[in-house]
């Protein structure tokens, strides 16, 4: 009896067997080819690694052209080619040179447990300003966001102009995808990271294999929702009637309603002429009331006067004192007759002395 959750899971170490020329002695039957096209600014770089490109893909025996004038790169197999696939892995490490990868890391592409993806981003927002932004995002402060996205999900990731170019396992592949095309979606990085994270330390339980892992997960939830914007004029729909509605009337109705289609000609040019000067007498009037605003004194404001306060009680009592030690008190100099007997009241007191 073996355990499922023994047949569920890899082995440890395990590696699928290579592919050798004992498995396909013929070759291929016909020649397949790919060619891809290349910017102008990496035409220098090409030309520099290329014969490094051509010694990698010869161990495959597959051939590898560069034509500079039409600027494109093209794959072929020969016929010492026995691994069928190779030519797509050849055709994949071309795309990733055009994408700015360098040669070092494009050429992990030809083992057997990496594998690439392209994700294009350019279309999937529609404001050239918010796409930069988002792709910033992406990068993070001085490319700490994708270094980190590139130790958990064990992936090389090149952003360049309008796609990202992801290089690794299958596994960190699918990861990466979600979270590019989750950060154009404006759900910042940092959120799939996290659950990232989280799961790196799941996977390590042997216990938890089996397991959902839903309850460990963060669950993460908008704050800031934005009301949709109500339009300025509503249109409102009228209730639908098999009916087809009144006709309107015409100018002769009209006037044979008012009786005025059974008067000559000089009585309504008559009616039209009062109708006129009494347009034009409410206009007039209208006119010199604007006018007269300008001389109309605006309404002035009512000054507020302090009411005296009644709490503070005069003492009458206490004023009558007051005057009347006043009126004790002598003002101005002294008399002659009242100095002189002074003075001599002071010399008796000095002679005594």
């Amino acid at each position: 009896a073996v355990d499922e959750s023994e047949l569920l899971t890899v082995p440890d170490g395990w590696k699928e067997p290579a592919f050798t020329r004992e498995d396909n002695p013929k070759g291929l039957l016909e020649e397949s080819s790919f060619a891809t096209l290349f910017p102008k600014y990496r035409e220098a770089y090409l030309k520099e690694c290329w014969p490094l490109v051509q010694k990698a893909l010869g161990e495959h025996y597959v051939n590898a052209a560069l034509d500079l004038i039409e600027g494109s790169m093209t794959v072929t197999t020969t016929k010492k080619t026995f691994d069928p696939y190779a030519i797509i892995r050849a055709r994949d490490l071309i795309k990733l040179l055009a994408r700015s990868v360098p040669f070092e890391q494009a050429v992990r592409i030809l083992q057997d447990d990496v594998a690439c993806d392209i994700i294009k981003i350019g279309s999937l927002v529609r404001k050239r300003e918010t796409f930069i932004k988002r792709r910033a995002r992406l990068l993070g402060p001085k490319g700490s966001t994708l270094k980190a996205l590139e130790l958990l999900t064990n992936c090389y990731i090149m952003v360049q102009g309008n796609t990202v170019s992801a290089l690794g396992p299958f596994s960190g592949l699918k990861e990466v995808r979600k979270v590019v095309l989750d950060t154009m979606k404006n759900i910042h990085p940092i959120y799939n990271i996290k659950t990232l994270m989280i799961k790196r330390e799941l996977a390590k339980d042997p216990e938890l294999r089996t397991q959902s892992w839903e309850r460990f997960l963060p669950k993460f939830k908008r704050k800031n929702l934005k009301k949709r914007k109500e339009p300025k004029k509503k249109n409102t729909k009228k209730e639908y009637t098999p009916f087809p509605p009144p006709q309107p009337e015409s100018q002769i109705d009209k006037e044979l309603a008012s009786g005025e289609y059974f008067l000559k000609e000089r009585q309504k040019k008559r009616k039209q002429m009062e109708e006129i000067k009494a347009k034009q007498a409410e206009a007039v009037k209208r006119r010199q009331e604007e006018r007269n605003k300008a001389f109309i004194p605006p309404k002035e404001k009512p000054v507020k006067t302090k009411k005296a306060s009644t709490e503070k009680k005069i003492d009458i009592e206490a004023i009558k004192e007051k005057v009347k030690n006043a009126k004790k008190k002598k003002l101005g100099a002294l008399p002659e007759e009242e100095v002189k007997l002074k003075m001599a009241a002071d010399e008796k007191k000095k002679k005594k002395k």
